[in-house]
């Protein structure tokens, strides 16, 4: 009987032994492929910054300027509780290098003075206004605003709170122009950002239906009248990591997708639509965490469906670093953003999961929504499920030590390898940081990221998964900003 139960207990134990040591080698493999994939949109980013750094002297921008042909663009700033810097940041957005376009200003329901800040500033009078329903709105549009007597193009709309999609729809139905371009009222853009972004609009018209820019982290920069006039690294390490992050997964990975047509993401800080593109879809989501991509997905979704005809055209994503905001500056405001982000994705996935794999859909359907639900979606249970497996593989002995060093090597090593060929990559394109301080600080946050903060991230990403599967109220909440110069501390929502 006891030979009987220790033969049991030892062939239980060596099923155990096979199943961790079967995990630990499949987890190895897929942090490879992941690092690989990461790597190989880099390469890609790198072939299509090249092209553009050739074409940079015939860009043309002054002709674009002057010329007949130019689109006029509708700029939409949904705003809420932004009294302490709206007043900047529209005068900064007035004062873009662009040759035809207005700037729409939607309070959404702000408790802290935003319109008083805006009427005192633009000397706006209330109107009679009847507002287009092109796309739907939840909130009323309770009164409209627009400058006495002057030609600042400037359109102030006040409605009842509902939320930063609603806001957009209501700025969408407002739009005079063909191109609506969305941005938040706390984002800091270049003098030539309007340019830069519409510049594939008037280069390929026919076939353009929306364009997303660099949004490039303005922590520790140098800000003089609503413009980052020196880029800086943080001097904090969690400042340094995300500019790292940021220049890896949202600068070359999304250079990458759009060099193959894949584009999936374009940053609700700054992105530019054609409105008859944005109408046919039905506008925002209100109802999507990440209304921001999930529009995207739908344009990709709505033109595919549209038969072979429509099935010829462009999303693309500009590389030049023309838009900034703040990124989070400690781990309790992280933490809602990754979890927002991630449950964001999560929804956009389950919403349009007949694309995933689906032929119909091209590489969309084939490649660029699959890549995300292995490498995103499944990325922090992946990642989680490492950090218990291995090391209970190798106090059990079910893997041997040098098992463990490759793992690291797979992991880690792999992941500080593909972050410092994005940093060379940004650093060769533009050389945005003019200081070895600068550069060694994010060498510094290469180095960091993987001791804590990729587990940290994990483990909020795995929450937002969960918040989306069990459909747990939609809470923004406020992030707390330190402010760009002299505008101070003021709370507001975060997009980058």
């Amino acid at each position: 009987m006891i030979a009987t139960q220790v033969e049991l207990w030892e062939g239980v134990l060596g099923t155990l032994h096979g199943l961790i040591s079967l995990c630990d080698t499949a987890i190895i493999i897929y942090f490879l492929a992941i690092n690989t994939g990461h790597l190989v949109l880099n390469l890609l980013a790198l072939n299509e910054i090249i092209t553009g750094l050739r074409r940079a002297s015939f860009a043309g921008y002054e002709d674009a300027v002057e010329g007949p042909f130019t689109p006029p663009i509708s700029v939409i700033m949904p705003a809420y509780n932004e009294a302490a810097g709206i007043t900047e940041a529209v005068r900064a957005m007035l004062l873009l290098h662009y040759p035809v376009f207005e700037v729409i200003v939607v309070d959404d329901g702000s408790t802290d003075g935003t319109l008083d800040a805006l009427t005192e500033a633009f000397n706006l009078a209330e109107v009679d206004h009847v507002v287009p329903e092109d796309v739907p709105m939840r909130g009323k549009v309770t009164s409209l605003h627009l400058p006495r007597g002057g030609p600042v193009p400037v359109v102030v709309a006040r409605k009842d709170n509902g939320g930063k999609a609603d806001a957009l729809n209501v700025g969408i139905n407002l739009a005079r122009y063909p191109l609506v371009c969305m941005v938040d009222a706390d984002s800091l853009l270049d003098s030539q950002a309007l340019l830069t972004v519409a510049k594939p609009f008037s280069g390929d018209p026919l076939r353009v239906v929306a364009t997303g820019g660099v949004v490039g982290v303005a922590n520790g920069c140098t800000v003089e009248a609503g413009r980052v006039i020196e880029a800086r690294v943080p001097t904090d390490v969690l400042g340094r990591v995300q500019v790292v992050e940021y220049l890896r997964g949202f600068f070359l990975g999304r250079t990458g997708w759009s060099r193959v047509g894949g584009l999936l993401i374009i940053a609700g800080a700054f992105g530019l639509f054609r409105r008859d593109a944005v109408v046919a879809v039905g506008g925002m989501d209100p109802d999507c965490i990440g209304e921001d991509a999930e529009l995207v997905v739908r344009l990709h979704r709505h033109l595919r469906e549209q038969g072979r005809r429509h099935r010829d055209y462009r999303i693309v994503f500009v590389t030049e670093p023309i838009s900034w905001s703040e990124a989070p500056s400690t781990f309790k405001v992280l933490a809602r953003q990754r979890r927002r982000w991630q449950r964001g994705l999560t929804e956009i996935l389950l919403k349009h999961r007949r694309m995933i794999g689906n032929p119909r859909y091209g590489r969309i359907g084939l490649v660029a929504l699959p890549f995300y639900v292995v490498f995103e979606l499944a990325a922090p249970l992946v990642e989680l499920a490492g950090l218990v497996l291995v090391p209970l593989g190798v106090l059990l002995g079910a893997v041997h030590t040098d098992f463990l060093w490759r793992f690291m090597l797979a992991a880690y090593a792999y992941a500080m390898v593909v972050s410092l060929v994005s940093m060379a990559v940004e650093e060769y394109a533009y050389h945005r940081f003019s200081r070895w301080r600068d550069v060694w600080g994010a060498f510094v946050g290469v180095a960091v990221e993987n001791l804590g903060y990729r587990q940290c991230t994990a483990w909020w990403r795995l929450r937002g998964m969960w918040d989306a599967f069990h459909r747990t109220p939609q809470v923004w909440g406020a992030m707390t900003r330190s402010g760009f110069g002299p505008q101070g501390a003021r709370d507001g929502e975060d997009q980058l």
